[in-house]
């Protein structure tokens, strides 16, 4: 079951219709991206969500139910356009705000204390909104949507007006919300910064994958070996046997699967050159251990086969004797 779902939605201003049959669910936990380029009704599908608008039909769905007056509480948003009082001191402000979402005085200023030093924005707490950089007022004005920790944040072009560097400040924050359980929206018509944070999270999920998979593959070829190197003292060969034939069973699978990770970090790489080099040793890297493997593991079926034969013929000979 979806988190939020939005189900036919039809909205039309005048002769213009700004959404036709939208729907959409959004799972919970999660990072919702709505892009389009402006105009394409982002906003107005939002501020339905929000119930800042109505819809001319459709309706929402807030985990599984319809969406109640209550469940406003239980959202943060960030508007496009920011609304701030600029002849407002920051840190006042910022409390009235808390304030109004039902947050008491000192639990407030605790909170705010914490994000204004997170974002490095405390030296700015007695100064007037109007003295800010449009920057500024839109770190505080993201504060002031997430203070009251709610479960569903909503964020239209939050990162229009960033530089690159708080751009990226945001986006972690808004990750760290995500992982903290929060479920988010969020509206561009950047197709980059949806490409480029898709990417990262995929990567990083990947190589934390495979990083798991490679050692739980480590533990169980140390084991192998360990086993094969007792057995073999107490001299049961057979077993000693069988131990390496799953060691080397083992490798090749983590030599296939390593072969695969390549292939993920090969896509990554933009230069063709050094790709398509990286590809070919990867591939022949790959190749040339699992034909060692393979022999390996021949040598060790024909060492069995051999083992077997000259213990029958032992029984042949004693029998007649």
């Amino acid at each position: 079951m979806a988190f939020l779902e939005a189900q036919h939605i039809v909205k039309r201003y005048a002769r213009h219709l700004a959404l036709d049959d939208v729907s959409i669910a959004v799972p919970q936990g999660s990072v919702f991206g709505l892009m389009g380029p402006n105009g394409a009704g982002k906003t107005t599908l939002i501020r339905i969500i929000n119930r800042i608008t109505a819809p001319d039909s459709g309706e929402i769905l807030f985990e599984g139910r319809r969406f109640a007056p209550t469940d406003v509480a239980r959202i943060g948003y960030l508007p496009e356009e920011r609304g701030l009082y600029r002849k407002m001191k920051v840190g006042e402000q910022a409390i009235y705000l808390a304030r109004l979402k039902g947050i008491d005085k000192a639990t407030a200023r605790k909170r705010l204390t914490e994000w204004f030093e997170k974002f490095d924005i405390m030296p700015w707490w007695n100064r007037k909104v109007e003295e800010l950089s449009k920057g500024m007022q839109q770190k505080i004005q993201f504060v002031c949507t997430v203070i009251h920790e709610p479960d569903l944040l909503i964020f239209d072009e939050p990162f229009s007006g960033f530089d690159p560097v708080n751009a990226e400040l945001l986006k972690r924050e808004i990750l760290t919300l995500r992982d903290q359980g929060r479920t988010i929206i969020f509206s561009t018509h950047n197709m980059q910064s949806v490409e480029e944070d898709t990417i990262n999270y995929l990567h990083k999920t990947a190589e934390l994958s495979h990083s798991t998979v490679n050692i739980v593959l480590i533990i169980l070829s140390a084991i192998l070996v360990v086993a094969g190197i007792v057995l073999l003292v107490r001299n049961h060969l057979q077993y000693a046997n069988y131990a390496y034939i799953a060691y080397v069973l083992l490798a090749i699978v983590g030599s296939i699967y390593t072969y695969m990770g390549m292939q993920d970090a090969v896509q990554a790489i933009r230069d063709e050159t050094l790709r398509l080099g990286t590809e070919v040793l990867g591939k022949g890297t790959t190749i040339l251990f699992v034909v060692i493997n393979v022999l390996f593991l021949a040598i060790v079926f024909y060492k069995m086969w051999r083992q077997q034969k000259d213990l029958s013929e032992e029984v042949e000979t004693e029998e007649l004797a």
